[in-house]
């Protein structure tokens, strides 16, 4: 039995289910287990699209709205994760010879070495496919640019939905924003940066646009909202992200400090 199939959706507490998911993707080893969190994630975010819907045919407060709405954001920011996990899983299995080059047809090995699954018995389609590689090019080429379309709907009232992270992901491709996988044609000087080099690029944008924002303002906003948000399903989940990141910032400057 799949971990989606053990989920009793009428009985699941929502914050549970999508802290079940982001566990699930995090602790996964292999592309099934992979496609297990991106369920759980979808189902979760089905479960809060349906609360907001139901809220709002009850002219519920705002409050109520907003909170389905958070909720919704969290899981769809779980299930692009999981997508874009799939996409290097599905690119690295084609490099090894395991996925035939048109998508299909060959073996995507999982967990047991000893037994192969079909792409198809794993639920995926090209389509699917397509929209994961989409997905983690936009992410590469802008970090945060995922949680940022999420936020800014959330900001304007607005429902977080899989539609408005698809326009994203077009914008994104419009602009020209994927990640160049081999020397341009227009630049032959042109290299490529190594992974250790796209990592610490990600590092340092990170750090950038978090020091632009972070004025006097913007802080004594944000610690008014943490206080207003301490009685909310999520405030949780928000204290472990904001702990496990000042743990990594922590690591990181040790690195400088002992240069």
């Amino acid at each position: 039995m799949t971990a989606l199939a053990a989920t009793s959706t009428p009985s699941q507490d929502l914050p549970s289910l999508i802290e079940r998911a982001a566990s699930m993707l995090s602790g996964a080893k292999t592309a099934a287990e992979v496609l297990e969190a991106r369920e759980v994630a979808g189902l979760a975010y089905d479960v809060a699209k349906r609360a907001a819907r139901l809220q709002r045919a009850k002219s519920a407060h705002d409050d109520l709205v907003a909170a389905a709405h958070r909720a919704q954001a969290h899981a769809l920011e779980i299930e692009a994760r999981a997508k874009r996990r799939l996409a290097d899983e599905y690119d690295a299995a084609q490099a090894r010879g395991e996925v035939a080059g048109h998508g299909g047809g060959r073996n995507f090995k999982v967990a047991n070495g000893n037994v192969e699954t079909t792409t198809a018995d794993l639920g995926l389609r090209r389509d699917q496919i397509h929209e994961a590689r989409q997905l983690r090019d936009a992410e590469a080429v802008d970090p945060g640019i995922v949680r940022r379309t999420l936020d800014e709907r959330l900001e304007h009232g607005e429902e977080p939905s899989r539609a408005a992270l698809r326009k994203m992901v077009v914008d994104a491709a419009m602009r020209g924003m994927r990640p160049q996988r081999r020397a341009s044609r227009r630049n032959p000087l042109y290299v490529a940066p190594t992974p250790e080099q796209a990592a610490w690029r990600h590092v340092t944008g990170v750090f950038r646009a978090f020091a632009e924002w972070a004025s006097d303002e913007n802080l004594a906003l944000a610690r008014k909202g943490m206080r207003e948000a301490g009685d909310t399903p999520f405030h949780d989940l928000d204290a472990r992200a904001i702990a496990q990141g000042s743990a990594a910032f922590t690591t990181i400057k040790e690195w400088f400090d002992a240069r």
